[in-house]
C-alpha cells in the first residue's frame, strides 16, 4: 500500500468506523445470524417446527425486495446519513417488539415484515454509498473494512443472544439484541457518518482532493436506475447473486440444527456456528485487498467457488468437530466476500449516480436467495430429517453463480455524459 492510499484512510476513517457498527448492528446480520439461536426456545415454548420459524425468511425477503430499492432511492435523494440514522432507530425498536409475542405465528411473521420495512436503511447500500465516495484507489479494502461488522457482530450476536436466553429467557434476549443498534450504532453514526456532499465536511473533502489530485470528484456520474435495468450486466449479477446467496444464506441460520443432527450437543453447535462470524472477517479483508489489485470477477469466482467444499464436508455422516469447524469457516469466508463484492461491482459497472438505488435492486435479488434459502433448507430437514440433499444443491449453486461472474467484462468508465462511457 502506498502513502497515497494511506491518505484516503486519513480522511475517510470516521465513515468506515460508523459503517462498521451501522452495518454490523443493522438488518443485514442481526436477524439473519440470531434466528437460529432463537429457534430452539421458540420451538420449546410454542411448539413450532423449524419450517414455521424459518418461514420468517421468505416474508422478510419478499418485503425486502420492495423496501431495499426504495431505501436506496431515498438515500440517493435525501442523503445516506438521514436514511441510516432513522432506520437504525426504528430497526432496534421493532426487533425488541418480538419479545411481546405470546405464540401467534401471524404476529411473528408480521414483525419480520415490519423489520424489513424499517430496517432497509441499515443495509450496506446506504453506508457503502459514502464509502465509495470517500475512497477510490483503495475502495475494495475500505469496503471490506466497513463490512467487517457483519462478521464481528454476527459472531457476537449469536453468543450474546444464546447467553441471555440461557440466563434470562428468550424475551429478554430479543430486547437485549434490539438495544445494540440503539445504544451503540446510532450514537456512533450520528457523530461520524457523513458523505462527501455533507456541508459539514466541505473543507475536509477539499483537502482530500488537494492532497490526492486523482481522487474522484463527481459523485453523480454513472447510470440511472432505468439505464442499469436495461444492462445485461445487471441481470447477470442478479442471476449470480441469487445462486450465491442461496448457497451461503441457506445453511447459516440452520447451522445449529444441522450440527445437532450430526450428533453435536447444543453448546458445541452454537460455539462451532459462531465461527462463521470470525471467518467472515478474514473474507472481508482478503476479498477487499484483492479487489483493489485484480479484476474483481476473477477474484470473486475463485473465492466464492471454494465454499462449495463446505457443502461436501457438512454431508459427512461421521462429521468430526474439526471437520465441522473447517466447513463453517470456509462457508463464513465466502459470506465475507459477497457484500463488499456487490458494492464494488455496482460502483465499477454502474457508477455512483444512482448507486444506492441500483444496489438496492440487486440486494433484492440477493435477498431472494438468502431469504428463501433458510426456509428451503428447513423444509428439507422437516421432510427428510437431514440436510444432505439440499447441501448438494447448494454445492451446484456455488459453482454456477461464481463462474457466471467471469462474463462481466471490463470495468465501465463514466464521464459527465453517460453516453460517453467505455
Amino acid at each position: 500500500m502506498t502513502k497515497r492510499n494511506f491518505k484516503e484512510f486519513k480522511f475517510g476513517w470516521p465513515v468506515i468506523l460508523a459503517s462498521t457498527f451501522g452495518i454490523g448492528l443493522g438488518m443485514s446480520p442481526l436477524p439473519f445470524y440470531t434466528i437460529g439461536v432463537f429457534a430452539v426456545p421458540l420451538t420449546q415454548n410454542f411448539g413450532w417446527g423449524m419450517d414455521t420459524i424459518m418461514a420468517a425468511m421468505p416474508v422478510f425477503t419478499i418485503v425486502a425486495l420492495f423496501t431495499s430499492p426504495l431505501a436506496g432511492y431515498i438515500a440517493d435523494k435525501i442523503g445516506a446519513r438521514k436514511t441510516a440514522l432513522l432506520s437504525l432507530l426504528l430497526f432496534g425498536l421493532v426487533f425488541m417488539a418480538f419479545s411481546l409475542n405470546t405464540g401467534s405465528k401471524t404476529i411473528y411473521l408480521i414483525l419480520w415484515g415490519l423489520l424489513a420495512i424499517v430496517g432497509a436503511g441499515t443495509l450496506p447500500m446506504t453506508w457503502t454509498r459514502a464509502i465509495n465516495n470517500w475512497f477510490n484507489e483503495n475502495r475494495g479494502l475500505a469496503l471490506g473494512l466497513s463490512l467487517l461488522g457483519t462478521g464481528i457482530f454476527g459472531a457476537i450476536a449469536k453468543l450474546f443472544a444464546s447467553s441471555i436466553i440461557e440466563n434470562y429467557g428468550w424475551k429478554t434476549a430479543y430486547i437485549g439484541v434490539g438495544l445494540l443498534p440503539l445504544l451503540i450504532a446510532l450514537p456512533i453514526a450520528f457523530f461520524f457518518f457523513r458523505d462527501t456532499d455533507d456541508p459539514k465536511v466541505t473543507q475536509k473533502v477539499a483537502k482530500l482532493r488537494r492532497e490526492i489530485p486523482g481522487h474522484q470528484k463527481n459523485n453523480n456520474i454513472g447510470l440511472s436506475v432505468k439505464q442499469a435495468l436495461k444492462e445485461w450486466r445487471f441481470w447477470l449479477l442478479a442471476f449470480a447473486f441469487i445462486l450465491i446467496s442461496f448457497a451461503i444464506g441457506g445453511p447459516i441460520p440452520n447451522l445449529e440444527r444441522m450440527l445437532s443432527s450430526k450428533g453435536f450437543n447444543t453448546v458445541d453447535a452454537v460455539v462451532i456456528a459462531s465461527f462463521i462470524g470470525y471467518s467472515v472477517l478474514i473474507g472481508r479483508l482478503v476479498g477487499g485487498y484483492l479487489l483493489d489489485r485484480f479484476w474483481a470477477p476473477a477474484v470473486a469466482c475463485i473465492l466464492l467457488s471454494v465454499p462449495a467444499i463446505s457443502c461436501l464436508l457438512l454431508q459427512q455422516a461421521d462429521l468430526s468437530y474439526s471437520g465441522a469447524l473447517i466447513a463453517v469457516s470456509i462457508l463464513g469466508f465466502g459470506a465475507g466476500v459477497e457484500y463488499d463484492l456487490m458494492a464494488y461491482l455496482v460502483s465499477r459497472y454502474f457508477g455512483m449516480k444512482n448507486y444506492a438505488a441500483i444496489y438496492g435492486f440487486l440486494y433484492g435479488f440477493f435477498a431472494l436467495g438468502a431469504g428463501f434459502g433458510p426456509y428451503i433448507f428447513g423444509k428439507f430437514f422437516t421432510a427428510t430429517g437431514s440436510y444432505d440433499t439440499i447441501l448438494s444443491y447448494a454445492f451446484v449453486a456455488f459453482l454456477a453463480g461464481s463462474f457466471s461472474l467471469l462474463f462481466l467484462g471490463k470495468y465501465q468508465i463514466f464521464v459527465a455524459d453517460n453516453d460517453n462511457r467505455s
